[in-house]
């Protein structure tokens, strides 16, 4: 597996995927951690490092942020539980975080991508940068 290990805090951070274009096309004004709901085979499959984060962005949706086009291939050993690979993926903000994104996104006319996938104290996350283009 090619994935980094790093520490914030107490906290042991180990990066799956990086989104290493978004640094390069825009402007990182403010990252935001989020958790992500997935499903069984798709979390056994980016242990697999079967995910890509290239084309992928996030939109907010009836109050709501979600991850577009993240790419998470099928697990290899799945039987008959299978998973659609580009599916969007509610993720798991606070009120507070949310309203401040609705107000950058929609009013400001910032764009929200994700940085990078990872681990933190076993739980999958998504580091969001609210950047200008």
């Amino acid at each position: 597996m090619n994935e980094k290990t790093t520490r914030r805090g107490d906290d042991e951070i180990t990066v799956i995927a990086d989104n290493r274009k978004a640094g390069f096309d825009y402007h990182i004004l403010e990252t935001f951690e989020a958790g992500m709901v997935l499903l069984g085979t798709e979390i056994k499959s980016m242990r697999e490092s079967g995910i890509s984060l290239r084309e992928s962005f996030c939109r907010v949706k009836d109050g709501e942020v979600f991850l577009w086009n993240a790419h998470i291939a099928p697990y290899s050993h799945r039987g008959s539980a299978d998973h659609e690979a580009t599916r969007t993926r509610k993720l798991l903000l606070s009120r507070r975080e949310i309203n401040k994104l609705i107000g950058s996104v929609e009013r400001a006319g910032y764009t929200l991508l994700p940085l990078n996938l990872h681990y933190t104290r076993g739980r999958v996350k998504v580091e969001l940068g609210l950047a200008k283009g």
